[in-house]
């Protein structure tokens, strides 16, 4: 089972010098988490949407995204892929070869893989997580700040009395961010302890008026944001099962429930994907 068996080759990519709105019209369009950053044809980092939620205001690619990323080659082993995915908490390794950018292998391609594979593992404490859920109604702005601090790609929502409604995710809080462009004020005045209205005063007192845009997340509750239908899984569901369900319903993450249908963790694909390890270790 080879990267280049299971990698997407016609990758979507940004160049430098770039802009970063254009990166976050990419982002919305197709839905996906990250794109490389390409100089003088060679990949020189990741762009992904955690970037932009954590930086606001920052427009530049250079400064955005995370540079010389862990790659791989096209002839390694998935299973290769899925302990770099894993040890360095990462959801995408570009394959490189002399430099060159030939395709990319995420976490979601290992996804597809492990659904037509027949892992029969159940997934119990081994793959699932802690969780904790936010009320419906939390303004979103909230739910990203949670999500930034927290370090989760996605949140289970609750209403009133306690039950799922839906899920939130990065890709969510993206498609309904938008930019916010306002007037930044700096003042270079030298600190003179002369009368204000002298003319010393106003000849020393320089400002200079900027532009200021920054990706913003709309006051509104999150169950207007939020994805409704939602597929989960017991707690004794099997690994490669749990794969397919992801695949079909293109979605990162399932919550799990148990017997009497009340959340109880969430199974992510990037911990789904540690069975790889786990078959490469057995």
């Amino acid at each position: 089972m080879l990267v280049k068996d299971y990698m997407t080759s016609d990758v979507v990519h940004v160049e430098i010098p770039g802009n970063r709105d254009d990166v976050l019209k990419i982002l919305k369009r197709t839905g996906i988490s990250g794109v490389p950053v390409i100089k003088n044809k060679k990949i020189v980092g990741i762009i992904t949407r955690k970037d932009l939620l954590r930086k606001p205001e920052e427009t530049q690619l250079g400064l955005l995204m995370t540079s010389k990323p862990i790659s791989i080659g096209p002839d390694a082993d998935i299973r290769q892929a899925a302990r770099l995915l894993v040890n360095h908490s990462i959801r995408r390794l570009p394959v490189v070869e002399d430099g060159h950018l030939l395709g990319l292998l995420s976490v979601s391609d290992l996804i597809h893989a492990m659904a037509q594979m027949k892992i029969k593992d159940e997934i119990k404490t081994a793959y699932t997580s802690k969780t904790f859920a936010l009320w419906e109604e939390t303004p979103l702005p909230v739910v990203g700040r949670v999500m930034e601090i927290s370090g989760v790609d996605a949140i289970p929502i609750l209403d009133s009395e306690n039950i799922l409604q839906g899920i939130i995710s990065e890709r969510d809080l993206i498609r309904n961010s938008s930019i916010e462009d306002s007037v930044g004020v700096s003042d270079f005045s030298n600190g003179t302890d002369d009368d204000e209205w002298t003319w010393e005063s106003i000849r020393d007192n320089h400002t200079i008026s900027f532009g200021i845009s920054k990706v913003q997340l709309p006051n509104r509750p999150v169950k207007l944001a939020m994805v409704k239908n939602v597929v989960a899984v017991p707690t004794n569901a099997e690994v490669s099962e749990c794969a397919l369900k992801m695949r079909r319903a293109r979605v990162d993450q399932l919550p799990v429930i148990n017997s009497d249908k009340q959340l109880v963790a969430m199974l992510y694909d990037r911990e789904l994907i540690r069975a790889f390890c786990k078959e490469e270790s057995g």
